[in-house]
C-alpha cells in the first residue's frame, strides 16, 4: 500500500493503494464520497444500515476493490469489529470518512425521546467510536514526533507526512439553531469540537483530521422533509441557485484527503453555495425604495 503522502505518482489516482472506510454509503452523500475515493483509486468499505450494495458496485466498476459493511455505528462492539474486519480484508485503513447520520424535526420539550436520543446516537457517538477505534489502529502503525512537536521543516519530508486521513461530515447547524432539530443541532456541534480536539491530538502522529460542512443537498434523506417541488423552488432560491448534488461534496472530502492536502488538519471546508451567507439580507435591500 502507498503511503497516504507519497508523491503522486499517478495523478490520476492520487490514492492509489489506500484503503478507505466510508459510514452511511448506501445513498446520498456516503454514496457520492465513496465513489469519489474508488475513482480516485483508493479501495473502499462500504457502511450503512441497510445493505449498500449499488455503492459497492460502483466501486468495484472502478477497477478498485469494495467490500459492504452493514453496521450501526452507534453500537461501539459493532464498530470494533468492523474495523477489524475491513483491515483484514483490504489492509490498513489510511482513510476514515464518518458521514452517517439521522434526524428527527420536531419540537424539543415535545420530541420522542427515542428517536432524539438516536440521533445523539448515531451523529455523535458513531463519529467518536470510529475515531476511536480507527486512531488507535493508524497511532500502533505510526512513529510520533519528538515530544510531540511540530517539526521546523518548511515541506513534507520522511517522519513529517501524513500517515492517515479522517473526515467528518457534519453540517451548519453545528453553529446555526435550526428550529426543530434540536438534536441534530446539539450532536453537529458535538462532533465539530471532537473533530477539531481529535486533530491537536493526533497530530503528532501526522493524522489529519478535517470537518466538511455540506450545505442543503439534494439526497434521498431530504425526502423525508420535503417534497420534491419544495426542494426544487427552495434550492432556486440559495445564492448558487441549486441545491448541493452528492458530487459536490465528494470533490472536497478529495481534496481533504489528497496527499497534496497534506498541511491541512483541523480545518471546516464549507461546501455550501453560499447558504450560511446573509443573502437574505440582500433581498432585503434590493426591495428598499
Amino acid at each position: 500500500m502507498s503511503h497516504p503522502s507519497d508523491p503522486v505518482a499517478n495523478p490520476m489516482l492520487p490514492l492509489l493503494g489506500q484503503n478507505a472506510l466510508v459510514t452511511g454509503a448506501a445513498r446520498g452523500i456516503g454514496a457520492g464520497i465513496a465513489k469519489a475515493l474508488a475513482a480516485a483509486g483508493a479501495n473502499v468499505a462500504v457502511n450503512d444500515i441497510r445493505e449498500p450494495s449499488e455503492t459497492v458496485e460502483a466501486c468495484r466498476a472502478t477497477g478498485r476493490r469494495a467490500i459492504s459493511a452493514v453496521v450501526d455505528v452507534s453500537d461501539q462492539k459493532l464498530v470494533e469489529a468492523m474495523v477489524d474486519r475491513v483491515e483484514n480484508e483490504l489492509g490498513p485503513i489510511s482513510i476514515l470518512v464518518s458521514n452517517a447520520a439521522y434526524s428527527d424535526r420536531e419540537l424539543f420539550y415535545l420530541a420522542d425521546m427515542d428517536g432524539f436520543e438516536k440521533t445523539i446516537a448515531v451523529c455523535m457517538w458513531g463519529p467518536y467510536y470510529l475515531a476511536r477505534a480507527i486512531a488507535n489502529r493508524m497511532i500502533s502503525r505510526s512513529k510520533p514526533r519528538d515530544a510531540g512537536r511540530p517539526s521546523t521543516q518548511g515541506n513534507s519530508t520522511q517522519g513529517n507526512s501524513t500517515l492517515g486521513n479522517m473526515v467528518f461530515v457534519s453540517s451548519p447547524h453545528a453553529y446555526k439553531a435550526i428550529p426543530g432539530a434540536m438534536a441534530y443541532n446539539m450532536a453537529k456541534a458535538a462532533l465539530d469540537q471532537m473533530a477539531r480536539t481529535a486533530a491537536v491530538e493526533l497530530s503528532e502522529y501526522r493524522i489529519r483530521v478535517n470537518l466538511v460542512h455540506p450545505g442543503w443537498t439534494d439526497t434521498p434523506g431530504e425526502r423525508k422533509f420535503f417534497f420534491d417541488k419544495e426542494l426544487e423552488e427552495r434550492g432556486s432560491q440559495l445564492p448558487w441557485g441549486r441545491l448541493a448534488t452528492p458530487d459536490d461534496i465528494s470533490h472536497g472530502v478529495v481534496f481533504l484527503v489528497h496527499p497534496q492536502s497534506d498541511y491541512i488538519t483541523g480545518a471546516t471546508l464549507s461546501i455550501d453555495g453560499g447558504i450560511v451567507l446573509p443573502y437574505q439580507e440582500l433581498f432585503r435591500i434590493r426591495d428598499r425604495p
